[in-house]
This record gives C-alpha cells, sequence and structure tokens, in this order.
C-alpha cells in the first residue's frame, strides 16, 4: 500500500466517509495529497524504526511545510533527539514559516511541556509505545482526559482506536478530534484479523 498514488487514493476515500483532515507520512505523499485533497493535511516524516524518529529534526518538519502540510506532527516526547535538537526550536521553525506543530506525546508531563513550548495540537499518539506509558491494547483515555483537563490547547487522540465508539469515547473524553489510522487503513493487518479468528483451533 505504500505507493503515493494509492496513498493518495486512501486519502481521497478518507474525504469522501467524511474525514476532517488527513495525516501523511513522508513530504512526498504530503506534496502528492495537498495537490488532490481539499482537507487540512497533518504532514510526518518517520525517518528510522527506533527513538526519536516522527519527524525528529527541523530539517524534516521545514521540508513538511514546503510539501504544504497545514500542521507538522512531530515526536514530543522527553527522549532526546537525534541531531541534539530541540522540539522548541522545530515549533518555532514551523511557526517561522506559516504552519501549525502537532506534538506526538506518551504522557502528561510530556503534553505539558509541549504545549509550554508553543505546539498548537497535542496527540496522544506515542502512548504505550515509549518507556513510561502505559501498555494497553486499547486508546489510552486516561491520557485524553488528563490532557484535555489540564491543558488549554487541543487534544487529539490517537493510538489504537479501532471502533467508532472508542472514536466517540474519545471524544467524551475531552478530544478535540481524533486520528484513525490502522483500523481504517491497513489491509494486511484487518485480514490478518479475520484470518487468525477464523483459523482452525488445535
Amino acid at each position: 500500500m505504500r505507493h503515493t498514488d494509492t496513498l493518495v487514493r486512501m486519502a481521497l476515500a478518507a474525504r469522501s466517509g467524511g474525514a476532517a483532515a488527513v495525516r501523511v507520512n513522508d513530504p512526498e505523499v504530503v506534496a502528492a495529497t495537498v495537490a488532490a485533497v481539499d482537507l487540512p493535511v497533518i504532514g510526518l516524516w518517520k525517518d528510522g524504526d527506533s527513538g526519536v524518529f516522527i519527524t525528529p529534526t527541523v530539517r524534516h518538519a521545514l521540508a513538511l511545510v514546503e510539501a504544504g502540510a497545514t500542521v507538522v506532527a512531530a515526536d514530543a516526547t522527553a527522549r532526546p533527539r537525534p541531531d541534539g535538537s530541540t522540539f522548541a526550536a522545530l515549533v518555532e521553525a514551523v511557526h517561522a514559516a506559516g504552519a501549525q506543530v502537532m506534538a506526538d506525546v506518551s504522557t502528561l508531563g510530556e503534553g505539558r511541556a509541549a504545549a509550554a513550548q508553543g505546539a498548537d495540537l497535542i496527540g496522544t499518539t506515542l502512548s504505550g509505545y515509549v518507556p513510561g506509558s502505559p501498555v494497553q491494547s486499547a486508546p489510552d483515555l486516561a491520557l485524553v482526559t488528563d490532557l484535555a483537563g489540564a491543558l488549554d490547547t487541543p487534544v487529539i487522540a490517537e493510538g489504537r482506536i479501532a471502533t467508532p465508539e472508542q472514536a466517540a469515547q474519545a471524544l467524551a473524553a475531552g478530544a478535540h478530534g481524533v486520528v484513525v489510522g490502522t483500523a481504517i487503513t491497513a489491509p494486511t493487518a484487518l485480514t490478518r484479523l479475520f484470518a487468525d479468528a477464523l483459523a482452525p483451533r488445535p
């Protein structure tokens, strides 16, 4: 599925289904999506597969702005960034370039810090994927509640939201919006759920 044309078609399908925005990985795909889909694009750039790899540097962030992203999503956890820069520097650069920043966090403390550094949106994206955050199979609605109660910055619920009911629960917990990923964009994972459920039992 990781072909630009396919991903743009998926974004178009999401728009047709009622999505208010799309979250898209890689500058090339961001640019193609911006050209084809009349929705705000939250852009990110995954570079690597460990540590801070969601839009890890200012260079990555500015490439997304240049590609047309309305919002740049970036790791805002307490972990060190690969080039030694700060999340605050990324926020400053993105704002200067005319876009907004969504801070992907894993804890309430990280959310508070990201808001203090100027993030425009706070996402629960990394809860369960960073040491110190709870590992669970369901959305971290407790974190949504805590962030929404503590911050004036809008909170975006993201991570393991598998059903419309869970999305509604996230809004009820105080989320401004909800990002749904695997549940609607990963045919391989969805097929595997059915295959596993129907596999013969020993």
